[in-house]
């Protein structure tokens, strides 16, 4: 007699701790900081929608400008991006959009991407400066919790092996392959690169290059303007770091979505993570 074959046994979910106390209370500030210094900073770009380089304001050469055009009678007919000498017509999004009587007006970012949502420089800046703080000292805490509980180097910080596997898992990232059962419970290489990058540059930067837009600051700490070759360039750093941002959550929200949008939703409020293991696992 022929012995039958052996079914594989049925693998089985198991909940293992993923992210600590501490590190999900910071996310979360993040998200609501992050939201009202994104739209707040909106609003204070609006004042004058344009990037330059350097100590002064070349308004004939900017990096970045959102104008609007006008006919011969000063009416609003359309909006202009600029990116360095290259224009691009914007109607409607950046340069020009829709007032509360549906007519064209001249204004860098439409008003439901600014807090508050009609021109008010004053209540911008006060909005900006308020959760910029509250970031700040978030981002301290988050940062000093990675050095002394080691997370830096435990989790953050890839090995030579999976440097070399870089290929390999952005592949599988691009073909929509995730992680399952033990590797689900750390970090992938493009995960750890890309968090270590957004930690200790982008986020340090963009509050270094908003303290440097400060005269107060700068009179205070003066090398804090040489190290960014000037104010303007220090305020265009901000907005590309901003930009930057803006791009990494967008990514990461999809990636959520996509490898298990409730998984990873609980992971982060309850600390749970669900992977599967072999059902004879101990």
């Amino acid at each position: 007699m022929t012995a039958a074959a052996v079914a594989p046994a049925p693998a089985r979910i198991a909940y293992v701790k993923r992210h600590s106390a501490l590190v999900r209370v910071t996310h979360w500030i993040n998200v609501v900081c992050l939201t009202f210094l994104l739209m707040s900073g909106l609003q204070i770009f609006n004042a004058h929608p344009a990037l330059y380089l350097g100590n002064g304001a070349d308004f004939d050469h900017p990096v970045l400008s959102l104008d609007a055009t006008q006919d011969a009678d000063g009416n609003v007919t359309g909006g202009t991006a600029t990116l360095f000498g290259h224009s691009i017509p914007t109607t409607g999004v950046l340069g020009a959009s829709k007032d509360d009587n549906g007519d064209l007006t001249a204004r860098g970012f439409p008003s439901w991407l600014t807090a508050p949502s009609y021109q008010d420089l004053a209540t911008g800046r006060r909005w900006h400066f308020f959760f910029a703080w509250i970031f700040a000292i978030n981002g301290f805490v988050y940062l000093a919790n990675l050095f002394f509980r080691r997370h830096l180097t435990r989790d953050l910080l890839p090995t030579a092996a999976e440097i070399r596997a870089i290929p390999k898992v952005a592949l599988e990232h691009a073909r929509l392959h995730f992680p399952k059962g033990e590797e689900a419970k750390r970090y992938n290489v493009l995960q750890q690169l890309t968090y270590l990058v957004m930690a200790l540059v982008v986020l340090p930067g963009i509050v270094l290059a908003g303290l440097t837009m400060s005269p107060g600051m700068d009179a205070r700490f003066p090398f804090l303007v040489a190290l960014f070759h000037g104010r303007q360039t220090a305020r265009t750093i901000h907005f590309v770091f901003a930009t930057l941002i803006v791009l990494f959550v967008l990514v990461h929200v999809l990636m959520v979505i996509l490898s298990g949008l409730w998984n990873n939703l609980r992971s982060m409020v309850t600390g749970r993570y669900a992977i599967e293991v072999d059902a004879d696992a101990r």
